[in-house]
């Protein structure tokens, strides 16, 4: 079964923390120095929050994939839309190793859809987890572009 993903950037991380925990009534599966994650079952959700100097907000929304059968079903869905994606393979991101797929929406809101394959000891691919160099791993906004398909 899939899992709906929800990444926020926060100003201040022990206060969110603080609050996301009173709302889920529970503590994060997964709390870094600048990173929370609560896997939450009720709702099922995967809901992040970081504090690595993008604008509070909403960062990404996406669909956590359990097995790289559904991603597939994802992939095959999202190609569909007619929309560009991005493929990463084992990357790296929000201490987790993952194939995961990008896209745009309309809107211009990205998307991620992944299916994780293990914990990593680092935000991203960098060598320190304290490089906020990037907020999180969601490719830089860009102008939505549809591709072209001939239509038989």
């Amino acid at each position: 079964m899939k899992r709906m993903h929800l990444h926020i950037a926060v100003a201040d991380l022990p206060q969110s923390i603080t609050f996301y925990s009173t709302l889920f009534g529970a503590p994060p599966t997964v709390a870094k120095p600048d990173y929370a994650k609560w896997m939450l079952d009720d709702p099922r959700v995967n809901f992040a929050i970081s504090a690595r100097g993008a604008v509070p907000g909403m960062d990404h929304i996406g669909i956590q994939a359990e097995s790289e059968a559904e991603l597939a079903e994802i992939k095959a869905r999202l190609d569909q839309a007619e929309l560009a994606t991005l493929t990463e393979a084992g990357t790296v991101c929000c201490y987790a190793k993952s194939d995961k797929h990008w896209v745009q929406d309309p809107s211009g809101i990205a998307w991620e859809t992944y299916h994780t394959l293990e914990s990593a000891p680092t935000f991203n691919d960098s060598q320190t987890s304290s490089d906020a160099s990037q907020a999180c791993c969601a490719p830089a906004p860009q102008k939505v572009a549809f591709i072209a398909r001939s239509k038989p």
